[in-house]
């Protein structure tokens, strides 16, 4: 295989643990990135995701941030694309109605209104911590800045999660992307981006998605796999991702990633 860039998702699919990635890891990657430039893809914002860069040695790299919603290289924004501050508004009458949670997230900003147990289990997975505030607060802030959302997050019921759904799908189709990370949580993205669209703004006129080969293992990583010149599926992928993939690899806590590269990425 010769690839030029390779792409890959963090969270159940390059980290082996629930933060980190391996020293296997660490020493493939080192082996090949200077001849394959290696991109983070992932909901993940940036500062949840620049330790990794340091750990492996990848610092100059741009990022896929947020499901694609923003690509940064170092402090300059390659693409932005936010959720109208109007939207969210929208988006925070129903969250009142179901009585769900919303978190909202800008750039390296992240805002929770209470510290929950899924906001203690992402501030230790994410190595990020958030600022706690009413959402109304958040929102006449953000309308002074002139700011949106690169992502939003719902958590609540399964009951209230599938109601709300059913309602954004109906008002909001047009507007948003909505991911289902599991039955208490959706993450909302701006409509028209993705991991592929993030991807695809970092080529540059000599590359093409077949100069890519790409690592996923959940729903937002499907179109990624699909499109590149090779999707490779971690082992604890869903059966939807699987089904896609061009390749198959050991789990992510078998550090699947890395041993693809070490089988099949000469240098």
């Amino acid at each position: 295989m010769n690839y030029k860039i390779l792409c890959s998702d963090l969270d159940g699919t390059l980290l082996s643990g629930n933060s980190d990635v391996s020293d296997f890891t660490i020493s493939e990657i080192s082996r090949i990135k200077e001849r394959i430039k290696v991109i983070l893809v992932s909901a993940r914002m940036p500062r949840a995701m620049t330790y990794l860069q340091e750990r492996l040695g990848i610092v100059g790299e741009p990022m896929v941030c947020y499901n694609g919603a923003l690509v940064i290289n170092g402090t300059d924004t390659i693409s932005s694309t936010i959720i109208q501050i109007e939207v969210i508004e929208s988006i925070n009458k129903f969250a009142q109605k179901y009585r769900i949670k919303l978190g909202l997230y800008y750039g390296d900003e992240w805002y929770a209104v209470q510290n929950t147990d899924f906001i203690q289990k992402e501030i230790r997975y994410t190595r990020t911590t958030p600022i706690f505030s009413p959402v109304r607060n958040t929102i006449i802030d953000w309308k002074l800045r002139k700011l949106g959302a690169h992502k939003l997050m719902l958590m609540g019921t399964k009951e209230a999660l599938d109601s709300m759904n059913i309602e954004l799908q109906k008002e909001l189709r047009s507007e948003l992307i909505l991911y289902r990370s599991n039955d208490e949580l959706i993450e909302v993205a701006p409509a028209c981006t993705s991991k592929l669209f993030g991807i695809q703004k970092i080529l540059n006129k000599n590359q093409t998605l077949k100069n890519v080969i790409a690592f996923g293992d959940n729903y937002n990583d499907i179109e990624m796999l699909q499109a590149v010149g090779c999707g490779v599926a971690v082992g604890n992928a869903r059966r939807e991702v699987i089904a896609v993939a061009d390749k198959i690899t050991f789990r992510n806590t078998e550090d699947g990633v890395a041993h693809f590269i070490n089988q099949h990425l000469d240098v």
